[in-house]
């Protein structure tokens, strides 16, 4: 297909709507964060290559938690929830994947279905 024959992408021109970080905000997202490492349970085989991909993404949602309650300490609250999502990110992504038991939780976790 020609680049003309290509529908064109209509970007608004609206203005973005943001609203700020406050504290408490970004203290609710690493208290849930907090409360998903502590409900998974791996369930990838032992001695497996998925056993690794398991403790990989946990040691990165681990990681990426602490430093959140590292920069919210600090008071830097867009890089306390810039870590807090992409912690999430992990532990949602291993509980689509099957690497742990999340209990079926819909609320902590994001699912397949």
């Amino acid at each position: 297909m020609a680049d003309d024959d290509k529908p064109s992408k209509k970007r608004s021109t609206a203005p973005v709507r943001s609203q700020p970080l406050d504290a408490k905000h970004v203290l609710d997202y690493l208290e849930r964060t907090g409360q998903a490492l502590e409900k998974l349970r791996v369930t990838a085989p032992p001695r497996s290559h998925l056993e690794e991909v398991a403790a990989d993404f946990l040691e990165m949602a681990e990681a990426y938690h602490s430093d959140g309650w590292h920069f919210f300490k600090e008071g830097d609250l867009v890089s306390a929830f810039a870590c807090v999502s992409d912690a999430h990110g992990w532990l949602d992504a291993g509980a689509r994947l099957g690497l742990w038991d999340v209990d079926e939780d819909d609320r902590l976790f994001t699912l397949a279905s």
